[in-house]
């Protein structure tokens, strides 16, 4: 028995061109069974983010209004660029990349099958042993903020997520959210939702554009991405306890007001 040991390791190269669109039929390799039939109302839906289909109209969208990227850790320029997101976020069984769908205002913002395409919405660092997951991106597009659209989309994943199997729910135990601390938008929609803050994760990440904003403090001397500023992230949560303790009542309303479905 040999005592030598080595790291076989060697970074993922993506495809490029036509390969990044993914796969056709469309492989959203996520590692929990999402039934879309239970993210759906008479107002919204929620379906897999198919690049084919969404990644134009998402370039479209923050090309004409690129504040709408504002407090994502990097600045879409290309739809290359994009289809390198969605892709890597495709290969990572951890994460799901979601459209919304505006069913309720018909011929609002881009026309793709459903209804209209008004913003994205995601789970990423899920852990099917730890019953956990992440709400996010959660970003609607301009026409659609300040309406039923982000609320329901949120709702919506909440209730599938820490709904209990007998239910129809996936029987999450956590469902985490981050914002950039100067997100108060991003901040008061999860606590609007029923998230408790928990508290901040200190240099979470770095910024892969400078412009972007970042807590201010500066970078040590050597540090291996000297042009990448740094980025806290508040982090809050929504558990089972909550959810039995009067989140799904509350989430009921947000996602179905009456008279409403």
């Amino acid at each position: 028995m040999s005592s030598a040991a080595f790291n076989g390791y060697t970074p993922t190269t993506l495809p490029s061109g036509d390969e990044l669109y993914g796969p056709d039929p469309y492989d959203f390799n996520f590692c929990l069974p999402l039934d879309f039939s239970r993210l759906e109302t008479d107002r919204v839906a929620i379906q897999p983010f198919i690049p084919r289909i969404h990644a134009p109209h998402y370039f479209e969208q923050v090309s004409n209004n690129p504040a709408l990227e504002q407090w994502l850790p990097f600045r879409t320029d290309s739809l290359e660029f994009y289809l390198t997101i969605a892709e890597n976020w495709r290969r990572e069984p951890n994460n799901i990349l979601l459209a919304i769908i505006d069913k309720g205002r018909p011929g609002v913002g881009p026309q793709v099958p459903g209804g209209s395409f008004a913003g994205v919405i995601g789970l990423l660092h899920t852990s099917a042993p730890s019953l956990s997951t992440e709400i996010g991106p959660v970003m609607a597009f301009t026409q659609f903020q300040r309406t039923y659209v982000t609320s329901s989309a949120v709702g919506l994943l909440l209730r599938h997520c820490l709904e209990v199997p007998a239910r129809g729910g996936l029987g999450l135990r956590r469902v985490q959210w981050k914002a950039n601390p100067l997100n108060k938008a991003s901040i008061k929609t999860a606590t609007r939702m029923g998230f408790k803050e928990e508290g901040v994760l200190r240099w979470y990440f770095p910024l892969h554009d400078e412009k972007k904003v970042g807590h201010g403090r500066p970078l040590r001397e050597g540090d291996p991405l000297p042009n990448k500023p740094g980025r806290d992230s508040a982090l809050l949560a929504f558990t089972c306890e909550d959810w039995e303790g009067g989140g799904r009542e509350s989430a009921t309303v947000i996602i179905a007001p009456a008279g409403k479905a």
